[in-house]
């Protein structure tokens, strides 16, 4: 950990609103160890052997709910550990040893959930990367919620279901819809899995949480393993070439100049990454809908009137082919599907944002 610097810098998904509660919390003050601390850097100061730890003086709260680190050099091993840990936590132990911590491991892509043996998690970082890590806010009144990480704004999805059946589909939607301002998103296949059952598309927000992207009226996505497009049925057709581990699936669409969509507003962008975790299938996920699954020969779909808009498809920045569809009611959701072990793919939502 030689010479490591880091920039941190705390972010707020939400505009800024002091609560009463935040009023009358406790000030608790900022520890570290083994760290030398220069405005918002941080620089290691020990040996190579020791660890130097920081803790910051405020935890995580609905009104702050993430935080991103900058890593400005990695020393000799860039052995950087970002997450959570407790107020009181040993600072000679990295993040995420101990017992109720959790952390993301810069060196080795691990993820440390309160043991000294991670599991393989994400990419490694380096110089330049920045390490980002949130909690959920829907489960946060509830005393329990789901830690995430991102890596320079990408947030990893992981299928953790059997894929035994079509019932097994993990299935993860944007929060908001695609819209005139951010008419495009992208998926990098970082891991393709058994078979490379990886969808990605747009979705009407009711989508059933037990079907794949593009099976079910109100969708359409193009599928990795075949090339296929899917557009409201079962069947696909020949659309253009298979993907596979490292290629990048990109789905947008081409919106008329006065185009006006029901739910575009004025919130923050940051408000995209907001996630909520759906049993058993996917980890790390930026929405999975709630509804109940899809029951044979119940016609829970509708066919939503509304305009049509060229929906188009590309892999690895080139465009391979386009449909014209019809925008559901409240507008078409980024949506990824995925049915085989091991899949794991980087989420991008906002690729032309710079």
């Amino acid at each position: 950990m030689d010479d490591i610097n880091l920039h941190y810098r705390f972010l707020n998904w939400r505009r800024r609103i002091r609560e009463i509660r935040e009023v009358r919390a406790v000030r608790f003050q900022e520890r570290y160890k083994r760290m030398l601390k220069d405005g918002d850097t941080l620089s290691y100061q020990g040996n190579s052997d020791e660890v130097g730890c920081y803790v910051a003086p405020r935890p995580l709260s609905k009104g702050n709910c993430y935080f991103e680190v900058t890593i400005m050099d990695t020393g000799v091993r860039g052995t950087i550990a970002v997450g959570l840990v407790p107020q009181y936590y040993k600072l000679d132990h990295q993040p995420g040893w101990l017992p109720h911590s959790i952390a993301y491991h810069a060196d080795d892509g691990k993820l440390y959930n309160g043991n000294t043996v991670g599991q393989q998690f994400g990419p490694k970082c380096n110089r330049g990367d920045r390490i980002g890590c949130g909690i959920h806010l829907e489960s946060f009144d509830a005393g329990l919620t789901t830690v995430f990480f991102t890596k320079n704004g990408k947030e990893l999805l992981e299928y953790t279901g059997k894929g035994k059946g079509i019932m097994d589909v993990g299935l993860a939607q944007a929060r908001r819809p695609l819209s005139t301002r951010s008419h495009y998103f992208e998926v990098e296949i970082v891991d393709a899995g058994e078979k490379c059952y990886i969808a990605l598309g747009l979705a009407r927000r009711d989508y059933p949480k037990n079907r794949h992207p593009g099976w079910s009226r109100g969708s359409v996505a193009y599928h990795a393993d075949d090339g296929k497009i899917f557009h409201g049925s079962g069947v696909g057709d020949p659309f253009g070439p298979r993907c596979f581990e490292g290629d990048i699936m990109g789905c947008g669409i081409m919106f008329p100049r006065d185009y006006i969509l029901d739910s575009e507003d004025d919130s923050d962008d940051e408000d995209y990454f907001e996630v909520r975790p759906k049993q058993r299938r996917v980890q790390n996920v930026l929405y999975l809908n709630d509804e109940d699954e899809e029951e044979d020969g119940e016609e829970m779909e509708q066919e939503h009137e509304g305009r049509k808009v060229m929906v188009f498809f590309t892999r690895n920045g080139k465009i391979i082919g386009k449909r014209e569809a019809v925008v559901p009611t409240g507008g078409f959701y980024p949506t990824i599907g995925m049915l085989s072990s091991g899949e794991k793919v980087k989420v991008d939502l906002h690729p032309l944002s710079g």
